[in-house]
């Protein structure tokens, strides 16, 4: 079972999935910091500093708090503003993820340059084309 678990580990592709699993959670901590550190920060102060985290509708009388935590410890609340920021943010980061996948095709399409008119053919094969097309008339 043993030798069974290495060859199965071992194969291409669960090897591949491995480093793309890595990557992915690099490029994700990447793709997070960008939103969070860079582009969240800009529209804050373009909005004011407004954040819907806090908000939220309670769903029982005793909820008196103003604040998301404190209402939670009291009852039932429906906190629709925290699911609007979840809301902004994914948007945001697919806009990215977007921006920067369509960056690297631009990169790979420049890089995959048209292929090179084909190489001019050696004198025998247009002798050889000649004759042909002189046998046909």
């Amino acid at each position: 079972m043993l030798k069974e678990f290495r060859e199965f580990a071992m194969k291409g592709n669960v090897v591949d999935l491995a480093v793309g699993v890595i990557i992915g959670a690099a490029f994700g901590a990447i793709v997070n910091s960008l939103v969070g550190d860079v582009i969240m920060p800009i529209i804050g102060a373009v909005t004011g500093g407004l954040d819907f985290s806090n908000y939220f509708t309670p769903l029982s009388a005793k909820v008196t708090a103003t604040n998301l935590a404190d209402a939670k410890k009291q009852g039932a609340v429906l906190a629709w503003g925290s699911f609007l920021t979840l809301t902004i943010n994914f948007i945001i980061i697919a806009f990215v993820l977007f921006l920067v996948i369509r960056a690297m095709n631009t990169l790979k399409r420049k890089d995959e340059a048209a292929p090179a008119a084909p190489p001019k053919p050696s004198a025998e094969v247009e002798l050889l084309t000649e004759i042909r097309d002189l046998l046909k008339k």
